[in-house]
């Protein structure tokens, strides 16, 4: 234990003070993109009054009040700038679902609906609380001595090189396969290529986790791109309208592909790496055992019961023909054949690429339905027209056509992760600490829980139900 871990971070007080500094700082940029879009007059109404000064004091007010209960709970955390940028992700996106949607009706005396037409309305506010949670967590990080270590450990050549080349592998397949849809996406992949490992290098994890991290972390970047420098460049303000973000919506799928794409390959690169250059065996893989080819039928069976539940929604949408076309066959029956044997793919390779990370029912469940959602933009939206010979469904009307589609991935993933966390327990329960495999599994689960698993399969159940919201509006 370092001296720095027994003294404590710098901010005493469970995180409270450090919190309302970084509350602060989320606010102030909050506070600055209210102040392109108009908005101010909005907050002000809670004190009865319409001057823009008013909303910006009370939105400090309540940016401090809610970045100090952020530091409160991530004290808890692992202190990472890494782990908390989605904590503070899907923090932004909570208090956006009671504060914007929920509380400022009720204290402004506006009838709350939680209807799609107010969360439309209300679509700026939403982007707005995604910044505001990623700087408050940042901030709250970088107050807890944790920036040092980034530069520190990360700032390598060959960091940034594994970046680069991921990009470059991941932003060709992309232009090769879309070309013109990109927008700017190629150049932005080359930060996104370099940012990656800069502040995910320090983990190892296997390709499954990086995948869903690689998602979230496409969605920030086309956040940050897409919505904010793209109108700031061409028009010099920020523009968060509902047919803004709908147009927008047109390169969400491919910067979630990006993001993931990077993420995966950026963990291969360091695991040839490893393997290459590295001889300490112990330092090349942190699996805590295997199951040789009983995994793959765990995954297929798994696989087989999400696939039953998933058809039941494509049978009530009446899309298992063309389902079916994917073989050049049609017909309700052979859309069953192909679409049963698809999930049970799907489902080897999330017990693959997952195992050992379902500890318990929450974190299979919670696994499973973030590759759920993966398989939703790369299968539904890009795999299944692309096979079909068809453009791809990366418009905002196509998007918003598939909704089905999306329920049907989340439900089967949700039910692949749970069957197959149920599956591995019943084998090799985590509990039962009984050598040292078990109880690495038993310190794999707790850290798993503190570190930003948690948060990704939230923020991907948010960014899942917020989507409807954002091409409502094509």
């Amino acid at each position: 234990m370092t001296a720095e871990a027994v003294r404590g971070p710098v901010f005493s007080g469970r995180g409270a003070p450090a919190g309302a500094f970084a509350g602060a700082a989320g606010g102030m940029v909050w506070g600055a993109a209210m102040v392109s879009l108009g908005t101010l007059p909005d907050v002000a109404v809670l004190a009865g009054s319409g001057a823009p000064w008013i909303g910006f004091v009370l939105n400090m007010l309540i940016s401090v009040g809610v970045g100090a209960v952020f530091g409160l709970l991530a004290a808890h955390q692992r202190i990472r700038s890494s782990e908390l940028l989605f904590w503070g992700l899907a923090y932004g996106m909570f208090w956006w679902f009671l504060g914007t949607l929920t509380l400022l009706p009720l204290l402004s005396g506006t009838p709350m609906t939680w209807s799609l037409d107010a969360a439309q309305g209300a679509l700026p506010s939403l982007f707005g609380h995604l910044y505001y949670g990623a700087v408050t967590a940042v901030v709250f990080a970088l107050l807890q001595r944790d920036g040092r270590s980034v530069a520190a450990d990360h700032l390598r050549p060959r960091t940034l090189l594994r970046g680069l080349l991921a990009a470059g592998i991941v932003g060709g397949v992309l232009a090769v396969t879309a070309g013109e849809r990109l927008g700017w996406l190629p150049a932005v992949a080359l930060a996104m290529g370099v940012g990656y490992p800069l502040v995910f290098t320090g983990r190892v994890e296997g390709t499954g986790p990086a995948i869903v991290r690689g998602t979230a972390y496409g969605f920030l970047w086309w956040i940050v791109a897409g919505l904010t420098f793209a109108p700031l460049l061409d028009e010099g303000r920020l523009d968060w309208s509902e047919a803004a973000v709908a147009e927008a919506t047109t390169t969400l799928p491919p910067y979630l592909l990006a993001g993931a794409g990077i993420a995966a390959v950026c963990g291969w690169l360091g695991s040839l790496a490893r393997a290459l250059f590295v001889d300490d065996v112990r330092l090349r893989t942190r699996a805590v055992g295997t199951r040789g080819l009983r995994v793959v039928g765990y995954g297929a069976l798994s696989g087989l019961v999400g696939g039953v539940l998933f058809g039941f929604v494509w049978g009530a949408v009446d899309v298992l023909p063309t389902v079916a076309k994917l073989v050049g066959a049609d017909g309700d029956a052979a859309g069953w054949v192909v679409h049963l044997l698809i999930a049970q793919g799907i489902g080897v390779s999330y017990a693959l690429l997952f195992r050992g990370r379902g500890y318990d029912m929450v974190s299979g469940v919670g696994w499973g339905l973030s590759y759920g959602f993966f398989w939703w933009v790369f299968g539904g939206l890009t795999l299944m027209p692309a096979t079909l010979g068809v453009p791809l469904w990366w418009t905002a009307p196509t998007i918003a056509a598939d909704f089905a589609s999306l329920i049907g991935h989340l439900a089967y993933g949700g039910a692949l992760g749970a069957v197959l966390a149920w599956l591995e327990h019943r084998e090799n329960p985590w509990w039962l600490a009984r050598n040292d495999l078990e109880a690495a599994r038993a310190a794999a689960r707790r850290d798993q829980i503190l570190g930003s698993a948690p948060a990704l399969w939230i923020l991907t159940a948010l960014i899942a139900l917020t989507v409807p919201v954002m091409v409502a509006g094509a």
